[in-house]
């Protein structure tokens, strides 16, 4: 039997949210937050860094962060979620697969960093998003660089993006981007969370 997502977050459910993302927040402090020297996907140096992989792969971080990035989600207009490879792959998949229990269907759909060389030469792989309205995922945001390289290909290829919406923001220039943009943005958690409960 279907479940509505208004029914599963009704009256007795008012703390669900913010429980499931408490648990999250333990699970990503545990598996993906780590202190060392490490150059970013920017370029930038850090003494912290946020490897989400082994978090997104977990079976109980995938269906947590599955359902809080669809609770996030619920009220924006979109046909399709998506976006660049790798870091977003990992959370296609299990948001795809659980949006029919929050009342909608969302196709997933990924960004190649490049044209394959054979087969169908594809940049967009997975749902057609010609016309459509998609949010684009991301597992860390630092500058906003990679996501918006997807929302480019996204937008070429014939759709709108509706919001970019990320597990963590660093912090380091990717809202004010986006906001230049034009394009929404927003994050499950801060950088800054993680490093005030080290």
């Amino acid at each position: 039997m279907h479940v509505s997502y208004r029914a599963r977050c009704g009256m007795d459910e008012r703390n669900r949210p913010l429980e499931l993302r408490n648990k999250l927040f333990t699970l990503l402090k545990e598996r993906a937050f780590r202190r060392g020297r490490i150059v970013l996907a920017s370029g930038r140096e850090s003494d912290f860094y946020f490897d989400m992989k082994p978090a997104m792969l977990d079976p109980e971080g995938a269906g947590l962060l599955a359902e809080l990035i669809l609770q996030e989600i619920h009220g924006v207009m979109a046909d399709c979620i998506g976006g660049l490879e790798m870091g977003a792959v990992p959370l296609i998949a299990p948001v795809a697969m659980r949006s029919p229990e929050f009342g909608r269907r969302l196709p997933g759909f990924f960004v190649r960093k490049a044209v394959k060389d054979h087969g169908t030469k594809k940049r967009v792989d997975g749902a057609d998003i010609a016309g459509k309205t998609v949010v684009i995922l991301e597992d860390v945001t630092t500058t906003g660089g990679s996501a918006m390289d997807a929302v480019k290909v996204v937008e070429e290829a014939g759709a709108k993006v509706a919001l970019v919406l990320s597990i963590l923001d660093r912090g380091e220039g990717a809202a004010e981007l986006y906001a230049k943009a034009g394009i929404p943005f927003k994050s499950l958690f801060r950088a800054e969370e993680f490093l005030a409960a080290a």
